[in-house]
């Protein structure tokens, strides 16, 4: 076994051990927590910069992980002092990823893992703040369409991420007591919204 596989193996134990408990809903970011993908969404959030004429220093996109494209796109305009439109440039972010740079997404091993041990155990969704074409392919990349029971993403709730709707809209359409939630996520952003929506949570890349 190779050392990768060993620090898998180890990683999707402290998970399964941080999940034990009494849930009736595992509820998991995509981009990020199953899916390593961030490098690839920066690199189509500065292709898109660049083609509005200025250099982006993704930092941001670190501290807004999670964020709806569109409020991103919205926060970048409003640092940059630029009269873009925010809807203009995610649509452009998002043409640019889905083109050119998915195909480089891979899987964060032992959260998928930990994914695939609980189906069956409790209910699953997905809840991201990317769009829907994004997050559905990047799930076929990962082979797990069909073992997620609901789907939530950008525009599917009035607020996004840091706003608790997003996780009770998955907890509503699962039939499940936000309370008897479990999120997984990698993001500031993500972890507010699970608190606000008086779930239980773990933070993925501290795992």
């Amino acid at each position: 076994m190779s050392g990768s596989s060993l620090l898998t193996n180890k990683k999707q134990a402290i998970l399964t051990e941080l999940s034990n408990g009494d849930f009736d809903a595992f509820l998991y970011d995509c981009d990020g927590t199953l899916a390593d993908n961030m490098e690839g969404h920066k690199a189509s959030y500065r292709a898109a910069a660049l083609m509005y004429g200025f250099e982006l220093d993704d930092t941001i996109i670190d501290e807004l992980a999670g964020w709806p494209i569109v409020q991103v796109a919205e926060e970048i305009r409003k640092q940059y002092g630029l009269p873009f439109k925010p809807e203009i440039f995610a649509q452009l972010k998002n043409k640019l990823y889905e083109d050119t740079f998915i195909q480089d997404t891979k899987p964060i091993d032992f959260v998928v893992a930990h994914l695939k041990a609980h189906v069956g155990k409790v209910r699953i969704g997905v809840v991201s703040g990317g769009g829907r074409i994004s997050v559905s392919r990047t799930l076929q990349q990962l082979g797990i369409t069909k073992l997620v029971e609901v789907l939530v993403c950008a525009g599917d709730t009035a607020r996004g991420k840091p706003h608790p709707d997003p996780f009770l809209y998955a907890a509503n359409r699962l039939g499940v007591d936000p309370a008897r939630c479990l999120v997984f996520e990698d993001g500031n952003p993500g972890v507010q919204a699970a608190v606000a929506a008086g779930m239980q949570w773990i933070r993925i890349d501290q795992v």
